[in-house]
């Protein structure tokens, strides 16, 4: 949680924070994110406006996860922009007609400040997750896994097996006689003849 007492309601009143804190659970999808506990660097400016107070940063944090390729770890640094609303408690309490469906969607949308306080854990899961790659790599060229053995590529640029297709593996003992076929299948001369005359 985060004080805006010292804003006041007086629209135009700047604040700025810097500020380590503890990454929350699960901020992050199932390949990578942000360890529970790592600490991310919030650079914040609060300013006061006639609606709430508009808050804007940005959050340095350390990515651990797994090549979607090789299965290797592989660590980045990651650096998100954010900017939110939070309404004053009242901001919503002006006369206005009934709630259209609309209307009711986006008020659910809106983020409200507690007394003088804002959460700022839904902002910055919102904010990291939705700029974290979705197929993260440890290189872009990562060739990945052989996948008759599973051994790293990387490391075994000339890695290979010889293989079969199944479907043709009932065929592989005629390989080596394609010549005694032709014999086979060759048209034949002199016996038949004899025997005709």
């Amino acid at each position: 949680m985060f004080d805006t007492r010292e804003l006041g309601r007086r629209p135009g009143a700047l604040k700025r924070l810097s500020r380590s804190i503890e990454a929350p659970a699960d901020l992050g999808i199932e390949v990578i994110g942000v360890a529970e506990g790592a600490a991310v660097e919030l650079e914040l400016r609060l300013e006061s406006v006639v609606e709430g107070v508009l808050v804007t940063g940005t959050a340095r944090a350390p990515l651990t996860g797994e090549c979607v390729r090789c299965l290797e770890p592989l660590e980045r640094e990651l650096e998100v922009g954010f900017q939110e609303l939070f309404s004053y408690p009242d901001a919503d309490d002006r006369s206005r007609p009934a709630e259209s469906g609309d209307d009711a969607e986006e008020e659910e949308d809106t983020l409200f400040l507690e007394g003088d306080l804002f959460d700022l854990e839904p902002v910055l899961r919102d904010a990291v997750v939705l700029a974290l790659p979705l197929q993260p790599v440890c290189r872009e060229d990562c060739p990945g896994l052989c996948p008759d053995c599973g051994e790293r590529l990387a490391d075994d640029p000339d890695h290979h097996h010889e293989t079969v297709d199944i479907r043709w593996a009932a065929l592989q003992g005629f390989a080596g006689s394609d010549t005694d076929g032709e014999m086979d299948n060759a048209p034949r001369s002199g016996g038949d003849d004899s025997q005709e005359k």
